[in-house]
């Protein structure tokens, strides 16, 4: 499943773990996609990828 909101564009980013002892090693942030049945403005109904901020959010109509 792909990785991307197709509503709002959210992926995944790069960022850093700090330990304790302040050592740093690679890691991604991920969005939390969810696949959906939406319905779109003209009243098609199909499935989706959407982050969970964009469901909370009320951008997305769930059909």
């Amino acid at each position: 499943m792909s990785k991307v909101c197709e509503v709002c564009g959210k992926h995944p980013s790069a960022g850093k773990n700090v330990s304790h002892s302040h050592l740093k090693t690679n890691r991604v942030f991920r969005p939390n996609i969810q696949k959906v049945t939406i319905k779109e403005a003209n009243g098609r109904v199909r499935k989706a990828n959407v982050c969970t901020s964009c469901l909370k959010a009320g951008k997305v109509t769930r059909a």
